[in-house]
């Protein structure tokens, strides 16, 4: 079992003994991945620095619901960013993008 699915199936377990599996829609859970977001962003609000363990924990709830809707729409995580990978690899090749922030339809 790869570290992901261990990861995977830890965050299912516990959202499964509290039954709040019945919340998670994956429009829910999309929504819930937006707003755990905006608070991880919220860290570095004034400046560029932040709390380290508020971070952290932030980040951390972003994964979760990743995971969980990764599970709901039954997509391995490793592979859909692998995938992900391989198309941004075409889009932006490392000899025209080393170094800069340019969108791959300006390069």
């Amino acid at each position: 079992m790869s570290d992901m699915q261990e990861l995977m199936e830890l965050v299912v377990r516990f959202t499964e003994e509290r039954d709040w599996d019945q919340f998670h829609s994956p429009a829910n859970l999309a929504k819930s991945i937006a707003i755990e977001a905006g608070e991880l962003l919220e860290c570095y609000q004034w400046d560029d620095s932040a709390d380290q363990k508020a971070v952290e924990e932030e980040l951390a709830d972003v994964l979760n619901y990743c995971l969980l809707l990764a599970d709901k729409l039954g997509v391995d995580p490793a592979e859909i960013v692998k995938k992900k990978l391989a198309v941004n690899a075409k889009k932006y090749p490392v000899e025209k993008s080393r170094g800069r922030s340019t969108k791959y339809d300006k390069l």
